[in-house]
């Protein structure tokens, strides 16, 4: 999916601005999750959106690469949801809400993959929905504001100046590459 131009600033009122769910029980202190995983040498951020078909197509192959990856401690991976589509703040803020339960990697993928395949169905479109299908699946998940993860989302966006989806940003001994379309993103992963 691409965009012509991003704006930095269009981004950060999409995130922070574009959506609000007011929900009891939110967490008092909250913990601030984050969908960064491995403590390896090399950065990998994968630049995704649920509603972006190439993306849902290239994560199949990509999940296992990222494991072998993380499992052999060879990168530090950030998950970067991007709000290209109308739904997307919506299905970040659930991924969030998820990790908020249980931040860990296995769990991430999971999760992902459960929202990704909602996206095929055009009725999972409300809080209430994306609930119903966690519930369903099995994802526990607690609320929070996200616009703290959504600022790190942004500064991510801007520094790696993303402007299309699916997109992965390799930083490997100071030299940064970007890869853009799910067979570039593949290709590159297996390089690493």
């Amino acid at each position: 999916m691409k965009l012509k131009r991003i704006i930095p600033f269009l981004l950060f009122v999409t995130f922070l601005g574009g959506l609000t769910i007011a929900r009891a029980g939110w967490a008092e202190e909250p913990r601030l999750p984050f969908p960064s995983y491995g403590s390896g040498p090399v950065e990998v951020r994968i630049y995704t959106d649920y509603f972006c078909p190439p993306c849902r197509r290239m994560e199949p192959a990509v999940e296992p690469l990222l494991k072998n990856l993380i499992k052999r401690n060879a990168i530090r991976l950030t998950l970067v949801d991007m709000p290209f589509s109308s739904g997307s703040i919506l299905y970040a803020r659930y991924f969030l809400y998820a990790l908020n339960e249980k931040n860990d990697f296995d769990h991430a993928l999971k999760v992902r993959n459960a929202l990704f395949a909602a996206t095929a169905d055009k009725n999972i479109t409300t809080a209430e929905k994306i609930e119903s299908l966690f519930k369903r699946a099995g994802i526990s998940y607690r609320t929070f504001e996200p616009k703290p993860a959504f600022n790190q989302y942004n500064d991510l966006i801007k520094e790696d100046r993303v402007d299309s989806t699916p997109s992965c940003v390799i930083v490997r001994e100071g030299k940064k590459k970007t890869f853009v379309g799910g067979d570039d993103v593949v290709k590159a992963l297996k390089g690493i």
